[in-house]
C-alpha cells in the first residue's frame, strides 16, 4: 500500500472532528490527495451497525456483541474504504480506528486488549495505522464539553458512567505508551486553532 493510513483518537469531548475537519482543509490546501472517513461508519452497511451500537435503546448490549459489532463494522469499512484508498497512494485520514475498541471495549469493557486485537485482526489482518493522533483531554473536560454542546448527538456511550470513561481514558494512555512507534499525543485541552496547529506540526514530519 503506497498511500499514508492517520488515525484520529480521543475520549469523548475530544474535539476530533473539528481537528480532522480543519487539518484535511490545510492538506488539501497544500495539494495533498485526501481522503477522510470515521468508525464505526464510513459505508452503508457499516454506517447500519453505527446506529445499532450507538443507538439509546440498545442499553442491554453486552460487551462481547459490542465489540463484535465494531469489528464487523471495522472490516467492512476497511475493504471497502481504506484498502482502496491506500493503494491509489492517498493520505487517509479516519476519526477512530483498532485503539478505540482496545481503549473501549478491551480494556474498559474488561474484554482484554490483546483478545479485542485478536478479533479485529480477523477483519483487518495485521494492519495497523502508519501515525495515530490521540488528542489528550481528561474525562471530566470532554463530558462537559459533550453535554454542553447542545448541537451534538448524545449516544448510548455519551450516557455511560463517569467511571467508565476514566477507564476509557487509563486504555488509551496505555495503547499511547504500548505503540510508541505511531501514537503522538496532543494536549486536547488548548483551543481547537491550537491543537489543529500542533497537529498540523505533527503530520508534517510524517508526510
Amino acid at each position: 500500500m503506497a498511500g499514508k493510513f492517520i488515525t484520529f483518537e480521543g475520549p469523548e469531548g475530544s474535539g476530533k472532528t473539528s481537528v480532522i475537519k480543519a487539518v484535511r482543509d490545510f492538506l488539501v490546501s497544500e495539494g495533498y490527495d485526501i481522503v477522510t472517513t470515521r468508525e464505526p461508519g464510513g459505508t452503508k452497511i457499516a454506517e447500519d451497525i453505527r446506529d445499532i451500537i450507538l443507538s439509546k435503546e440498545n442499553t442491554e448490549m453486552n460487551a462481547h456483541t459490542e465489540a463484535l459489532l465494531y469489528a464487523a463494522s471495522r472490516s467492512q469499512h476497511f475493504t471497502e474504504v481504506v484498502v482502496p484508498a491506500l493503494e491509489k497512494g492517498q493520505i487517509v485520514i479516519c476519526d477512530r480506528f483498532i485503539d478505540s475498541s482496545l481503549a473501549y471495549q478491551g480494556y474498559a469493557r474488561n474484554l482484554g486488549i490483546d483478545e479485542v486485537f485478536e478479533i479485529n485482526r480477523f477483519g483487518i489482518g495485521n494492519k495497523l495505522p502508519d501515525v495515530t493522533i490521540f488528542i489528550d483531554v481528561p474525562p471530566k473536560v470532554g463530558l462537559k464539553r459533550v453535554f454542553d454542546n447542545t448541537g451534538r448527538k448524545v449516544d448510548r456511550l455519551d450516557l455511560e458512567s463517569v467511571e467508565f470513561h476514566e477507564k476509557v481514558y487509563q486504555g488509551y494512555l496505555l495503547l499511547a505508551d504500548k505503540f510508541k512507534d505511531r501514537f503522538v499525543v496532543v494536549d486536547g485541552t488548548n483551543d481547537v486553532e491550537t491543537v489543529v496547529e500542533d497537529t498540523i506540526q505533527i503530520l508534517k514530519t510524517y508526510l
